[in-house]
């Protein structure tokens, strides 16, 4: 009696340690195929320049540019506006 339990202990610690198949572990790999790239939600984005009245149809990195660049430019005209800008001392004594 001892020796068979000391056999089936044996056996279960054997079938713990041994890795698992290749096989099996292969088929636990998810595999996405193309199942993502063909199936399109919405209206196709387009470029900005292609459609400029309709920011909502444009591809977001295009709506990134655009909106970024028109901020900085907002910007730059305020300070510009608000600095009054650098007034050239020769050329007021030029023109007295």
């Amino acid at each position: 009696m001892a020796s068979t339990l000391a056999a089936r202990q044996a056996v279960n610690l054997l079938r713990l340690s041994t890795p698992r198949s290749s096989s099996q572990a292969a088929s636990l790999v998810q595999r996405r195929g193309l199942a993502g790239a063909a199936d399109h939600h919405g209206p196709a984005k387009v470029d900005f320049w292609k459609d400029p009245m309709s920011p909502s149809r444009w591809k977001e990195e295009h709506f990134v540019i655009v909106s970024l660049s028109g901020w900085g430019l907002l910007i730059y005209g305020g300070y510009k506006m608000f600095s009054g800008g650098k007034k050239d001392e020769k050329l007021v004594q030029a023109i007295n």
